[in-house]
């Protein structure tokens, strides 16, 4: 049986190249792609190659990013353009595979072992694949080859960026020359938290993670601990899937806030309110209930932020805006320590169809429920503001505000 080819298409930085793109006089300019500066989504969710030559990077507040590079052009976000652009580089992978797989808005997967009879080998088709989105975007892209997803990917991250060609291939053949030196928090699936706790065991490196005893690895971190030990091994036995979003296992919605939200009745309940909203009306969309709902947020504090992440468990499913608000309401007064908050959350969970409904003589489910569906035809038919709760028309609603934007920032 062939080895798989998997390639991961990811475009250099993405936001700020669809700019450049589109403006060519700013070609010769370091770009920055920052959301409003008088609010706290004013950090850099882009930074071109130029402005990062100058130590600017993503998630920088934008004061920082203009301390390093004060002659930067600063461009707020167009949400929907950088969509568009996105679906048309996904329209251009297609040409090679049908097996393409969204990642990210800026990665995507993709599956071309069957295709290397019409386009040739991994590399020259990861080559055609650049040209093409290149030519026709103006964006640059990079590939990263390997058998599978992990390496794939890891191969993007850690070499493809970094090399002349943009592409490198990541195999069972050089991954222990090329991967197994890099510290371990450059491995696929170890974030800053689990880096520490591998640290403490003396795991500095993926190398070090591949020949650590399994079983020691899965006493401390069970199943996690086995995917740990197989991914620094090269192993992974995801597919790439053309419908990998369908079938979803949970709907949720979080939002930061524009300032330090502390007041629950004038405030945090505002907002609790609204991300229910948001939440259920996507489940609705999605025809799906949930037993679960989770609520948390994170502390004012950038330096240590604080915060809680909770969750109850219904004896029926809903998809009730009022109903999830009720339980989020509760969790979070349950668990709030009282301190600001800049950040909120509210998830929908173990997720079931919303045609079947255990009936109850003490319930009005069904005219509730109604009124969910309607609000959602009318937002569908006349736009995401043609209506909204009176609360959220109070000081420190956001629901008029953010039906401008798609991801958080204006579309």
């Amino acid at each position: 049986m062939a080895q798989k080819a998997i390639l991961l298409v990811d475009m250099q930085s993405f936001y700020a190249s669809v700019e450049k793109a589109d403006h060519p006089e700013l070609n010769d300019y370091p770009v920055i792609v920052s959301g409003d500066p008088e609010r706290r989504s004013g950090v850099v969710l882009a930074a071109c190659p130029l402005a990062k030559k100058r130590g600017v990077k993503n998630a920088y507040r934008l004061w920082e990013a203009q301390q390093l590079c004060p002659e930067a052009v600063v461009v707020r976000p167009r949400m929907q353009r950088y969509l568009d652009v996105s679906m048309q580089i996904t329209d251009i992978l297609e040409r090679f595979t049908d097996m393409v797989e969204p990642y990210s808005v800026d990665e995507q997967f993709m599956d071309v072992t069957g295709s290397k009879r019409l386009f040739g080998t991994s590399f020259e088709i990861a080559q055609k694949i650049k040209d093409a989105i290149k030519k026709e975007t103006g964006v640059n892209a990079r590939c990263g080859i390997g058998p599978n997803k992990v390496l794939a990917k890891i191969a993007c991250d850690n070499f493809s960026k970094k090399n002349d060609t943009g592409i490198f291939e990541l195999n069972q053949n050089n991954m222990k020359q090329y991967m197994w030196p890099l510290p371990v928090g450059a491995m696929f699936g170890v974030g800053s938290r689990m880096e520490k706790h591998l640290r403490r065991l003396g795991i500095s490196t993926i190398g070090r993670l591949a020949n650590y005893p399994l079983e020691i690895l899965k006493k401390k971190w069970g199943i996690n601990g086995q995917v740990l030990w197989e991914t620094a091994n090269g192993v992974d036995r995801s597919p790439v899937l053309a419908a990998s979003h369908e079938g979803q296992k949970a709907i949720g919605h979080a939002m930061t806030l524009p300032r330090d939200y502390q007041d629950f009745e004038k405030e945090i309940k505002v907002i609790l309110l609204e991300l229910c909203e948001e939440v259920c009306s996507r489940a609705r969309t999605s025809g799906v209930m949930g037993y679960t709902i989770s609520t948390g947020c994170q502390g004012a504090n950038y330096d240590s932020p604080a915060g809680f992440y909770r969750q109850t468990t219904l004896i029926n499913p809903t998809n009730n805006t009022i109903d999830v608000f009720h339980e989020a309401e509760k969790l979070f007064l349950k668990f709030w320590d009282r301190r600001p908050v800049r950040r909120l959350t509210v998830n929908l969970s173990n997720l079931c169809s919303d045609k079947v409904r255990q009936i109850s003589f003490f319930d009005s489910y069904d005219s509730r429920r109604e009124i969910g569906y309607t609000m959602d035809q009318i937002k569908q038919r006349y736009g995401p503001d043609a209506i909204i709760r009176a609360i959220s028309l109070t000081e420190a609603g956001q629901a008029a505000d953010r039906a401008k934007k798609i991801g958080g920032h204006y579309k």
